[in-house]
């Protein structure tokens, strides 16, 4: 039996697991992430605590994988920038090589978390998927023939900054119109703000106020309230425009979506998979394309780290 180690680098935390080939899970733990040349130092300290919590050694682990914010060099693992951990040209692989002993990839974080859900969570099955998360911003990996599209010099494809309101909303990229400025979470609960600001009479003040109203708000009231259903329909409107646009380039088998916004189940999926099959190009009686939610929640990049190890 092999065993893969997988660590996923977010912007606090830097969450590990061991996993078999399987994909069961061993042991798995987290640490604070060390942001500058120390972040090698908590990803090392991290490794040896799940080697002991594993009861294995280091030469039963087939490799290490992984997953980091920021351009990710596919050919030697460096990261090339990730401004918010404070890195530039870290030689993140040759550190983690030389003090692990054992063989180690590094990938971009959103890459690493579709290449989790294509071989263990919603997209298990599938050689082409698109993972797209909808969180503070609409980021995404995609995987063709059951590998990473890592794209030139592994700047990998960023879903969320393909415009689909030419001239719209600015987006924090600075550009307008963007899939991330009208599908994120931080869009869809201004929206509702918005909307609620709009029609003081809507039910949604019944429990919420203009500061505790979220991206969940008008989904809990969208069956009871016309302004609830009208913020639900606008963001499925455009959400279904960007999942239309990755599927008529890719043409992947199934979509799945992460993030907090996907917490909605089928009340998300259900409406959406209907405009989606409206618009997909030549519709959905040939190459139908799938929507699900994401599987995995915050194990996704983890769960990939190790999958670096299989391909």
């Amino acid at each position: 039996m092999a065993y893969f180690m997988g660590l996923d680098v977010g912007g606090t935390s830097v969450k590990g697991l061991i996993i078999d080939e399987t994909g069961k899970i061993i042991c798995e733990d987290s640490t604070p992430t060390l942001i500058g040349e120390e972040l090698a130092d908590c990803i090392i300290s991290l490794a040896d605590t799940l080697v002991r919590a594993s009861g294995k050694v280091y030469s039963q682990i087939a490799g290490a994988g992984v997953c980091c914010p920021g351009v990710i060099n596919p050919d030697d693992g460096s990261v090339v920038f990730a401004g918010n951990l404070e890195l530039r040209d870290y030689p993140l692989r040759d550190i983690l090589v030389k003090k692990l002993k054992i063989p180690v990839k590094v990938c971009n974080d959103a890459n690493g978390a579709a290449l989790g859900e294509a071989k263990f969570g919603a997209g298990k099955g599938y050689n082409d998927s698109v993972l797209v998360t909808l969180g503070t911003g609409v980021g995404g990996g995609i995987i063709l023939g059951g590998k990473i599209f890592e794209g030139n010099k592994g700047a990998g494809a960023e879903v969320g900054h393909m415009v689909i309101e030419q001239g719209g909303a600015k987006c924090s990229c600075g550009r307008r119109g963007c899939f991330e400025a009208y599908c994120s979470a931080r869009a869809l609960t201004n929206r509702t703000k918005w909307a609620m600001e709009e029609d003081t009479g809507s039910d949604m003040w019944k429990t919420y106020t203009n500061d505790t109203a979220d991206g969940r708000t008008p989904f809990e009231y969208m069956d009871s309230d016309r302004t609830a259903r009208q913020v639900v329909d606008w963001y499925l409107k455009y959400l279904a425009c960007g999942l239309t646009n990755l599927a008529n380039i890719f043409r992947p088998e199934i979509i799945m979506i992460g993030g907090g916004v996907a917490a909605q189940g089928t009340r998300l999926t259900a409406p959406l998979q209907k405009l989606f099959d409206k618009e997909l190009f030549g519709g959905s009686g040939y190459a139908p394309v799938k929507i699900e939610c994401a599987t995995l929640g915050n194990r996704a990049g983890a769960y990939g780290g190790a999958a670096l190890l299989m391909e």
